[in-house]
């Protein structure tokens, strides 16, 4: 089955080998088959050279807080651990102590709490250093804000400070941060935030602590709001039988406004350049005069994510700092491993190997 689709994407694509299969009710060839020994005579030994030509990262799309790009030529595995790290592991300033001086409002301590701390903040986290359990706070790894609201009536009866938002944060500048931050004052992302509703006089008066933290430890740390990926679309169509031109405006509402287009004579294509956006919903393999005119594939290795950041960094940024973190823990696996083979090699492990149990777990004990 050939592809009615325009040269916009590249020859490659077509390759059977990079398909999973879009059936009624199932997928198939889920996984790859081009690793060494499934093809005979062919080397799929992996190749950083082979590796590089096939990478590619591009941006389609970017705001000032979502990104959409595609990741090209990598596995899956690959592909979710970036989307993990990206959700749990680069680390952001969040709200982590609330010492409460004075709350008349009706929301409790413990819940206005934690509302506080969900509220993300726009520090850059490479300035601090993480604050463990037992550390006494300091100006490089605390940040100090003050939540000190009281509602009231104007002279004309009007309630002034009914609502309590992020906004109203006032950061406590401590030690030599004045003089780091500049005139990039620590406030919250976005300071419309709801935190509370007050009456005449009713006060709220707290005091907060933000420390560096990463998102396996609490959503609060997490610098993105959602990131997703999905496999890019591929729809075939059968040039030996095709849509039959009273039928081709049904055809064409099966997928995604844009996907297929509907020329005056009643011939159908693909437009590749919204390919993308289709969402694979398989209506069209409900309807039996279709069955046999067209195939549903996704690329197994074109992976397209969909990142919004809701932290201190801009969403192009996101990214790259996933990586800074992915390197770190390949720098700790390789330096475990490296110390792992230089203990196998000494004198001290063949020795210790030497007088070690045998193959029936009996030691030999000296007199």
């Amino acid at each position: 089955m050939a592809s009615s689709s325009s040269s916009h994407l590249p020859s490659s694509v077509f390759n059977p080998r990079r398909h999973v299969g879009v059936h009624a009710e199932r997928v198939s060839d889920v996984a790859s088959t081009e690793f060494p020994g499934h093809y005979p005579g062919e080397d799929h030994s992996w190749s950083l050279a082979r590796f590089k030509e096939n990478l590619t990262v591009s941006i389609k799309r970017l705001s000032q807080r979502s990104i959409e790009f595609d990741l090209v030529g990598v596995d899956a595995s690959i592909a979710n651990a970036f989307r993990r790290i990206l959700i749990a592991e680069v680390p952001t300033i969040a709200i982590e102590d609330v010492f409460v001086w004075n709350n008349t409002s009706v929301i409790h301590d413990e819940v206005l709490a934690q509302r506080l701390g969900l509220v993300p903040l726009s520090v850059d986290p490479a300035i601090f250093s993480s604050r463990l359990p037992g550390d006494i706070p300091y100006d490089r790894n605390t940040l100090v804000f003050q939540l000190d609201v009281e509602c009231s009536r104007d002279q004309k009866g009007n309630i002034v400070n009914e609502y309590v938002r992020s906004g109203d944060l006032k950061w406590v500048p401590q030690g030599e941060q004045e003089s780091v931050f500049g005139e990039l004052v620590p406030t919250a992302t976005n300071k419309d935030i709801v935190l509370a509703k007050l009456r005449p006089g009713q006060v709220i008066n707290v005091e907060l602590h933000a420390i560096k933290g990463v998102g396996k430890e609490h959503a609060k740390w997490s610098p993105v709001a959602t990131a997703t990926y999905r496999l890019h679309p591929l729809i075939l169509l059968n040039p030996s039988k095709p849509i039959p031109p009273h039928l081709a405006e049904k055809f064409a509402a099966c997928f995604s406004p844009g996907v297929v287009k509907v020329n005056t004579d009643g011939k159908i294509s693909i437009d590749d350049r919204h390919l993308r956006k289709d969402t694979m919903s398989r209506e069209v393999l409900r309807h039996k005069e279709f069955e046999g005119s067209v195939e549903l594939k996704r690329i197994r290795d074109w992976f397209i994510y969909s990142v919004e950041s809701e932290g201190p960094y801009a969403p192009e940024a996101l990214f790259p700092e996933a990586i800074k973190v992915m390197r770190g823990k390949i720098s700790s696996i390789r330096a475990a491993a490296e110390a792992l083979l230089a203990d196998s090699e000494s004198p001290e492990a063949n020795t210790a190997a030497a007088t070690g149990p045998d193959a029936d777990g009996d030691v030999e004990m000296d007199s």
